[in-house]
């Protein structure tokens, strides 16, 4: 205790981390301020369809992204999700298409370009996604508005969409001007804000229901830390490869001969596998939504996230989908050509195509447990749910909400971390660093 308040003097020192940390916490104070502000001409009395809805499935997802403004009907109801969905599909086109991958290799300049063309598609993004709310939110609530609604459909889209916009502004002056990144503590708020009415919804319905009391709900907290420390290992978990750099002059000086290591991540696609996943096992659930017979045994089982074959399929998914990311971000070609520009090598391993293959060779190995663990960490909220802990507690046991918590924080803390330590203050930690996502800037 006496070392943690040390440490928040040592932090309160430092003038610059002061004043980030002050501003982050203004700007997350304004997100969640306008979390709550509903669009105008809606009856918030009137929304308890569209709560229920939000309470399951892939909008459940949605909601807790967006801190709870989705169910809300909310100026900020999409949130930052048509930010993320147009950053992967412009990550995909860097490794398909040449114009991009040409604009990658550009550096900096080239890294402006791509986060303007992923604004320009966040709006397009979110020109279709603000009608199929509204679309959605008078199907679900029809009493919760009245007025035209051709006004009420062209002014609540300009509304959404300039919200989801302000909120990308807010994330990137966090990371400008606060501390950590700033989409990515976004998320984390909206997922943490949720975190103290859950907690309290499940102790009194283990005080209330007679279901274990006050013992049962320790132990869930108790399984709750073990979870987040696994998640810690698979977010840090790395296989440093060690490479060898040759002696070589530049100008007078004679540099390099020092031997490096490059750190593969076990998990290098952090939770994108999770969210394609999630996305393809809501699909069933849309099928017999549209559908007017009754759905068979077999598609009964793949609605209830509690069952074997829903986490079986489940399971395979992210395994399948681990693999397919980790393919798309991690270049053993491109890591080897830098290797070889730089006079490095691996000992024993030839340059060239050797070398790359040495590294698939790793990846591949390092990739299937890593994938495993991803998935049993998202199985994690189904199995708690079967041993009757509420569904919106649940989900802190695993999944998408776990990880993206673990891993914001990690970031954060190392981002102090460094500020203490570059003003020769103790870090965080009495022995060893924090590690975060190994350079990760993001979230998703």
């Amino acid at each position: 205790m006496k070392k943690f308040i040390e440490t928040i003097k040592n932090i309160w020192k430092i003038e610059d981390l002061r004043h980030r940390i002050l501003i982050t916490i203004l700007f997350i104070a304004v997100y969640r301020f306008g979390s709550y502000v509903v669009l105008p001409g809606i009856d918030a009395a009137a929304l308890s369809k569209l709560q229920e809805q939000t309470s399951t499935g892939l909008l459940s997802l949605l909601d807790m992204f967006s801190g709870g403004a989705f169910s809300q009907a909310s100026i900020f109801a999409l949130g930052i999700m048509p930010y993320i969905t147009a950053s992967i599909v412009i990550q995909l086109m860097t490794i398909v298409v040449p114009y991009f991958q040409k604009m990658q290799r550009e550096g900096e300049s080239g890294r402006r370009k791509i986060n303007q063309y992923t604004r320009y598609l966040t709006i397009f993004v979110l020109i279709l996604q603000a009608p199929s709310y509204l679309i959605n939110l008078k199907m679900q609530a029809p009493n919760a508005f009245a007025g035209n609604w051709t006004f009420f459909m062209v002014t609540s889209t300009i509304i959404l969409a300039a919200g989801s916009m302000f909120i990308l502004w807010l994330g990137e002056r966090i990371t400008d001007k606060g501390i950590g990144n700033g989409v990515s503590l976004i998320i984390m708020i909206g997922i943490i804000a949720r975190l103290p009415q859950s907690l309290f919804q499940e102790l009194v319905s283990r005080m209330s229901e007679k279901t274990g009391g006050l013992v049962m709900f320790l132990i869930e907290l108790l399984l709750l830390f073990f979870v987040m420390a696994a998640a810690i290992l698979l977010v840090q978990g790395v296989r440093k490869v060690p490479v060898q750099y040759a002696k070589r002059v530049v100008g007078n000086r004679q540099v390099g001969g020092a031997r490096q290591y490059l750190p593969l991540k076990v998990n290098a696609a952090g939770v994108m596998p999770i969210i394609f996943a999630q996305a393809i096992m809501f699909i069933p659930l849309a099928f017999v939504g549209y559908a007017n017979e009754t759905p068979s045994a077999f598609m009964t089982a793949m609605m209830d996230h509690t069952s074997i074959w829903y986490n079986l399929v489940f399971a395979v998914l992210i395994i399948l989908f681990t693999y397919f990311y980790t393919a798309i971000t991690i270049n053993p070609t491109q890591m080897a050509d830098q290797m070889k520009t730089n006079n490095g090598f691996i000992p024993g391993i030839k340059p060239g195509k050797a070398t790359v293959d040495y590294l698939d060779k790793i990846m591949d190995r390092i990739t299937l447990p890593g994938s495993i663990f991803l998935a049993i960490i998202a199985m994690m909220p189904a199995f708690a749910h079967l041993f009757d802990v509420q569904a919106e507690f649940a989900q802190f046991f695993g999944g998408t909400s776990l990880l993206i918590l673990v891993g914001v924080v990690l970031d954060t803390l190392q981002q102090i971390e460094s500020h203490l330590l570059m003003r020769h203050y103790d870090g965080l930690l009495k022995s060893g660093r924090i590690r975060g996502r190994n350079g990760s800037v993001s979230a998703y």
